[in-house]
């Protein structure tokens, strides 16, 4: 069973943004604020890993801008960098700012987990989903 608090120390299944079971994002990067390849979410994620995004060469510019460079490998911490086709579990707020910015990045519906609606408008992220027909 995948993370999320209830409050009640219990746990129940991970739901997306479409109130469906949720699916991994990204195994190669590994991804999620668990480094389970999903964007489970708890209450020790202050920073809401919950949006699964396909990076973009425009994203990883604009994140770089604001601080928070993905694209450099910092192998120390396993992370091997990001490019332009890679999976990533964001912040919700940074996609959010993305967004404002005019630097969003694709979105997954189907991996992105209900808690990024705390920062992000459902339309907004169908707007720019990749796996809605």
């Amino acid at each position: 069973m995948l993370r999320d608090d209830t409050g009640d120390g219990g746990r129940r299944p991970s739901r997306n943004v479409l109130g469906q079971p949720l699916a991994s994002c990204s195994y190669d990067p590994l991804t999620g604020f668990y480094r389970n390849g999903c964007c489970d979410t708890a209450a020790s994620d202050v920073g809401s890993h919950t949006v699964c995004i396909v990076v973009s060469d425009e994203f990883l510019k604009f994140s770089k801008s604001r601080g928070n460079d993905l694209s450099t490998p910092l192998p120390g911490y396993g992370f091997p960098g990001l490019k332009a086709g890679d999976r990533w579990c964001l912040c919700a707020p940074r996609w959010q700012e993305a967004l404002e910015a005019g630097a969003t990045p694709r979105v997954v519906l189907q991996a992105t987990h209900e808690g990024a609606l705390a920062h992000c408008a459902l339309e907004d992220l169908k707007r720019y989903a990749m796996d809605l027909s």
